[in-house]
Order: structure tokens, then sequence, then C-alpha cells
């Protein structure tokens, strides 16, 4: 057997037709035998200067057979391979953005040939014109936002494919994505949440369902994924236990909660006890919130979300998505005095700080609340002079 030449090894020769050629070993086969990567270049002093610079590269790296694939065969695999650590929903998120945006560009692109520079003009053609069926009037790009997550879903299949000596390094590592523009959070003020309240009172079959998400705050896969199993009817207490996706195909399936904090017990407001124990005497469903024709199916995620748009057109009210109605329920929540560690518990977030950040968004009746408190502590202990920011809103009012 041929003596094994290490990782970066390299020869150059001139060919016949005057260019320089060269080669230098990247990694061996399962027999032994060496792979090389062929570089080519006009002089030998420019192939000198690009075989210096893969040698550097190559050193200390010895890549597999499986290296030859294509970035499309590697994503295909390297998604197989996160079957047992991703929930499905995010597992068919992410093939769905590979397959849709990626693939199309670089998936015929060997794996070891894929450059940083090959990821920033990928980059740049999504947010051009990377929207596969835009609405009318809706721009052809993609968001930074979403162009954003399509980088960090790619990044970590290019750093498994380094872990798995596929290529030598990871050139997303190079790359610099578009930053992620968070948009103003969307609640129900006040006002709003009255009318709302009063619009679901008029439908028998939604009130339940609503009137417990503003109450809770509940993700919506959560809330429809909730069955007489997790209710303590007399302690008044609610068990997160799972959450309802859809499958490929549409089909509903109940899995794991979010994170290892999603799994959670909260103690539910008197009201909201009060009405699931009134409820589970007239229910004959396993499910505390079942699809309204097919008793024995939970409550379908889309079908919750399209009412919630039917009910909101019906009140006069703001577009708001449902996530918003976890929103409004957290920051209400805070306004009123629940201390962010509770509510991070109820909320099923890892880190108290995290709700705090997510939640620092305050209406004007929020802020009126706190004018008022602090008014009045001022008015106590100062003077009635002492009213700063109510006469500073008088003003503005006035003005």
């Amino acid at each position: 057997m041929a003596k094994r030449r290490p990782s970066g090894d390299g020869m150059v020769r001139k060919r016949e037709d005057g260019r320089w050629e060269g080669r230098i070993v990247v990694g061996h086969k399962e027999d032994g035998d060496s792979i090389f990567r062929y570089l080519y270049a006009d002089t030998q002093k420019e192939l000198t200067a690009k075989l210096r610079q893969n040698i550097d590269l190559y050193q200390g790296i010895d890549l597999t057979e499986q290296s030859r694939m294509t970035l499309a065969e590697w994503l295909e695999q390297w998604l197989g391979q996160m079957c047992a650590t991703l929930r499905p929903g995010t597992l068919e998120h992410y093939r769905k953005d590979m397959e849709n945006h990626v693939v199309p560009y670089l998936g015929e692109k060997m794996l070891t040939q894929v450059t940083a520079a090959d990821l920033r003009k990928l980059y740049d053609a999504l947010k051009r014109r990377g929207r596969l069926k835009p609405r009318p009037g809706q721009s052809r790009g993609l968001s930074g936002t979403t162009v954003h997550n399509i980088h960090a879903t790619l990044h970590q299949a290019l750093r498994a494919a380094v872990k798995q000596g596929l290529i030598p390094r990871n050139p997303a590592d190079e790359v610099e994505p578009p930053k992620i523009v968070r948009q103003p959070m969307k609640i129900l003020n006040e006002s709003q949440l009255d009318i709302f309240m009063e619009t679901i009172k008029a439908d028998p079959i939604w009130h339940d369902f609503f009137y417990t998400e503003l109450t809770t705050g509940l993700r919506l896969g959560e809330i429809c994924g909730l069955m007489w199993i997790d209710f303590d009817g007399k302690a008044g207490t609610l068990q997160i236990n799972r959450t309802i996706h859809k499958e490929k195909g549409g089909r509903l399936v109940a899995g794991d909660t979010k994170t290892y904090a999603g799994t959670r017990k909260i103690v539910l407001p008197p009201s909201t006890a009060e009405l699931l124990r009134a409820r589970k005497k007239a229910s004959f469903s396993p499910w505390i919130f079942h699809d309204p024709l097919r008793p024995e199916a939970p409550v379908n995620p889309s079908s919750a979300y399209y009412q919630l748009k039917k009910l909101l057109a019906r009140a006069g009210l703001p577009d708001i998505r449902f996530h918003d109605l976890r929103h409004t329920f957290s920051s209400h929540a805070l306004a009123s005095g629940v201390d962010a560690k509770t509510l991070s518990g109820i909320l099923g977030h890892t880190k108290a700080s995290f709700t705090l950040d997510t939640y620092t968004h305050t209406t004007g009746d929020m802020q009126k609340r706190a004018a008022d408190i602090v008014g009045g502590f001022l008015t106590d202990y100062l003077g009635e002079e002492m009213k700063p920011w109510q006469n500073a809103e008088s003003a503005a009012t006035a003005e």
C-alpha cells in the first residue's frame, strides 16, 4: 500500500496548453487513497499563491469521500439527521426554506465549493425577488428577517458539515446576514379589549376559547392542545403539556411544547377556572376546546386564527395576529402589577429577562395609569404643584 499522504500536501505541473495546474490533498477515501483538490492559473507565480492559500486552509483537515456531494444532497442528509432533535413543525419550516430559497440557487454546487461570496449573492437575490407567490401589491423580495432566518438555518447546516469532515470551514461565518427589523408590538388597549370581550359574548362557540386565551396568554398551539386531564378544577390550575401543529398534508399532530420551560402548570384566574368547570360539565370530548364539527379532534389552529379575524372585523378593531392576544395579556398583566418572574412562568419563557425585554411596550392607558399613581404620590408628599406628568399631558392636549 502506498504511503498515506497528509492533507495539505501538494504538487504542481505545467500543462500542454501552457497553463499551470496544482493539486493538494484535502482528505482520504475509505481505502486510504487521497482526495485531491485541483487548482489552475495562467502563471506559476499565480498558482503558487493559490496553492499557499489552500495548503493553509486544508492543513490538518481530512475530508471524507462524502465531501464530493452537492449542497442540495448535503442539506437533504442534514435534515434527515435533524429529525430526532427538532420538532416536526420546525423541521418542516427548515425544509421549506432550504428547498424553496437555497437549493434553486446553489443546490447543484459542490459542497466544498460554496463560498461566502455565493451566500452574499444568494441573500441579495432573495431580498430582491425571493417571494414565490407575492400577493397583489406585495414586494417580490423577502424581508430582512426572513433572509436572516434562512441564513441561520444554512449556517447551522454548514457548521454540521465542518464537524463531519465534509468542508474545511464554514463559509457562512464570513457573511453578515440582513438585520432583523422588529415590528412594533400590536396589542388591544383597554377600550379595545372591552369591545372584544363584548363581541365574543355573542359567540357561544368561540367565547370560552378566546376568554381563556386573553386570561392566560397561551400560544395558539398550546391552547388548541389542552385536554381535560390537564385541568384541575378543584385547585383551579392548568397543566400545559403539549402543542398542536400541522404536519405536511394538513394532518393535526400533538407534540411537545416549544421549550422545556413551556411544559408548566399555571394558576388560573378565578373567572377562567369557573368558566372551565362549567364547560367541563357539558363536555363530551377529551379536548377542552374541540373541533366544532368533530368532538373527538382538537380545534384546528387555522380555524381559531380565521375566527379571530372575523371577530375583529365584526367589532371594528385593528387587524392583529393571534400571537398579539398573547402580547395583550402580557402587557396588561405587567401594567397591572404582575411581576416579571411570575409572568415569565405563566408564559413559559426560559428567563424573566426575556419577558421584560419583550414586553417593555406600553400603551397610552398604561402611561396614564402610571402618571396617576406617581402624581398622587408626589401630591401627598410635595404638594399640589408637583404633578409633572399630568401637567405635561394637559399642556399637550391643549396644543
